[in-house]
Order: C-alpha cells, then sequence, then structure tokens
C-alpha cells in the first residue's frame, strides 16, 4: 500500500501516523509495520508531534548540515536535502500488537520534508507473526 503526502514548505515536517495505521491490515494481529519513504531529499522518524519540537527538529537539521558549499550543488543546489534525509532515514519500523500499531504515548511518525515543496510518496508493507 502506498500514500502521497503534498508539503508546503522547503523544510517541515507531517505527521503520517494515521495513514500508516490506516495500512494495517484489519486481520494482522501482531507483527511488524515498515514505512519508507521513496525519496532522497526526505525521511521518517518516530518522534513527539508537538510544534515546538517539530520546529526544534527542523532548526536543529538546518544547524547541522549548512545550506550552501556542497560539491551536489553545482547539478541542482539541493546538497543540503540530500545530506539532512540521509541523517534521518527514508524509514521506521514498529511492532503491531492486538492489530494496533505499538507506539508510546507521545510517539507518532513524522515526515521530514528536506526539500519542498513537494509530493512525497510513503510506501507500508505489513508482516505477521
Amino acid at each position: 500500500m502506498a500514500f502521497s503526502v503534498e508539503t508546503e514548505s522547503r523544510s517541515t515536517t507531517v505527521d503520517v501516523t494515521d495513514r500508516i495505521a490506516a495500512a494495517v491490515p484489519d486481520d494482522l494481529e501482531s507483527g511488524t509495520c515498515t514505512a519508507f519513504v521513496q525519496h532522497t531529499t526526505a525521511g521518517l522518524v518516530v518522534q513527539e508531534d508537538e510544534p515546538r519540537l517539530r520546529g526544534d527538529l527542523e532548526s536543529f537539521l538546518r544547524d547541522l548540515v549548512p545550506d550552501e558549499g556542497h560539491a551536489h550543488d553545482e547539478l541542482d543546489g539541493n546538497a543540503d536535502a540530500h545530506l539532512r534525509a540521509a541523517l534521518i532515514g527514508p524509514d521506521v519500523t514498529i511492532p503491531v500488537e492486538n492489530g494496533e500499531l505499538a507506539l508510546g504515548t507521545w510517539q507518532s511518525v513524522l515526515l521530514v520534508e528536506c526539500d519542498g515543496p513537494r509530493t512525497r510518496t510513503v510506501t507500508v508493507t505489513t508482516v505477521g507473526e
């Protein structure tokens, strides 16, 4: 199963937890669910969906990776986005228990956009025990 996510700015986060949860088959009692973003300038992370923390995450990535001065910029000017996404990673795997994502109280799955605005594709696969 796959779904699209529209982002509205160069750097942002989008909560995709409910869309991933909706992809868990009704008959899957326990197992794992893996979500994967099919792009090299976006990532997925399990984190608290709190607006200030989301802003902190975006600021942290901008502070960690300078906007300019990378060799890849000679091609298309977005090396910073590739490097930020590489730090985050393209996927998350979450246990499924009793037919639902076994996330902690404050955990959500966030798509982290590093080179928007864009349309992103997230694929979701599940495996039962």
